[in-house]
């Protein structure tokens, strides 16, 4: 670790660091990544989800490096998250907003040149309202629900739509577009229900370009690719669909930091509630991060981190600020105050912490905590 230190019991953190462990992000893999998603798509262009702070791994850091790797449209879910990647990126950058705009933003978010995704006819008419006060033209994307009954114009309001757009020359719609509700299973009968409706959307509005991709999406093939795809968790080094090896590489590494270590006796009580007793003598060794940092309390008794390739099992509960791992499988002098366990990296995948902790990838990525030094490669 560049700013680590090191023994002969391995890596350790830096005196002066003030941080419980490492969270290393990996921008060249994250290009990679990119590179590797958008030559699926092509003709069609990739653009990058980097709401909720690019899924935890820093919005600016993850949009500057995409950007310089040729990328041109980002997507946030709320508004307030536009506002704040609007001044890191150049003009030519299109920022739309996945969830639209909430009443009095709108504005704003004409002025800040940002784009909203529309899901209604109320968002739809308070915006063309808006571009006829600014006496201009505005930018918008129109999103159908096609079947998950969460976001999206529904099915039954295209013609009060297509009415709204015919008689309004102020707002200039620059796609349609629909978001796969199971597009990581490639089997689920879903995907053709939803493609189905898409295609009867962009029967019924001619002349536009679609965007329908998410992650999943991409490797369904070129009939749900649009002219824009929207990876998110794919770009992160997530696995979109399940059941198949991950084509993409992870980004991200976390080592956290040895607080202690002990040896008890048969017996002994480990944690809040003493649930975990000790069937023999084991060595125990408590880490510098617990739930409040991403390391979900559902990884009690059950999830695990690793050393130098050895698994070593979390026993009791997993605390607020630490979680304790049994350390017996080691030799006695490899671990010792200050020294480094591997969470993430060579040998525990998001996909498997997750799977341990009963949650998805998306989840374990979006929670990991700003206590971590993080490090971009």
């Amino acid at each position: 670790m560049d700013s680590g230190i090191m023994d002969s019991r391995g890596p350790k953190l830096a005196i002066d660091s003030g941080a419980c462990g490492y969270l290393t992000i990996d921008l060249k893999a994250l290009r990679r990544n990119y590179d590797k998603l958008s030559s699926i798509v092509a003709p069609a262009r990739a653009a990058a989800v980097v709401k909720a702070d690019a899924y935890g791994l820093g919005a600016n850091q993850v949009s500057k490096a995409l950007y310089g790797h040729g990328c041109r449209h980002f997507f946030v879910a709320h508004f307030i998250e536009a506002l704040r990647l609007r001044p890191q990126l150049p003009r030519d950058v299109s920022i739309f907003v996945l969830n639209g705009l909430l009443p009095d933003n709108e504005i704003a978010c004409a002025e800040g040149g940002i784009i909203p995704v529309i899901n209604s006819l109320d968002q739809l008419r308070q915006w063309v309202e808006v571009a006829r006060s600014l006496h201009r033209k505005l930018p918008a994307v129109l999103q159908f629900d096609t079947g998950m009954s969460r976001l999206g114009i529904p099915m039954e309001d295209r013609s009060a739509v297509a009415a709204c757009l015919k008689t309004c020359s102020d707002i200039d719609i620059l796609f349609i577009m629909s978001h796969l509700a199971s597009a990581d299973d490639g089997d689920s009968e879903q995907n053709a229900d939803q493609l189905a409706r898409m295609r009867r959307v962009a029967k019924d509005f001619p002349g536009y370009d679609i965007s329908f991709a998410n992650s999943g999406g991409i490797f369904l093939g070129s009939d749900f690719h649009g002219v824009l795809a929207r990876p998110g968790i794919a770009l992160y080094g997530g696995a979109a669909t399940g059941g198949v090896a991950n084509p993409v590489e992870p980004v991200v590494r976390l080592d956290v930091a040895v607080v202690q270590t002990r040896t008890v006796p048969a017996g002994a009580r480990v944690g809040y509630g003493g649930v975990h007793v000790t069937k023999a003598q084991a060595r125990l060794a408590t880490i510098a991060a617990g739930y409040a940092d991403g390391l979900p309390r559902s990884l009690s008794d059950r999830g695990a981190v690793y050393y130098d390739g050895v698994r070593l099992p979390i026993v009791g509960r997993v605390s607020m600020d630490s979680t304790t791992i049994d350390i017996s499988a080691l030799p006695e002098d490899a671990l010792s105050f200050g020294s480094l366990v591997e969470v993430l990296g060579d040998h525990q995948t998001l996909e498997d912490l997750a799977r341990d902790a009963g949650l998805i990838s998306y989840e374990i990525l979006t929670s990991l905590g700003h206590r971590f030094h993080r490090q971009y490669v």
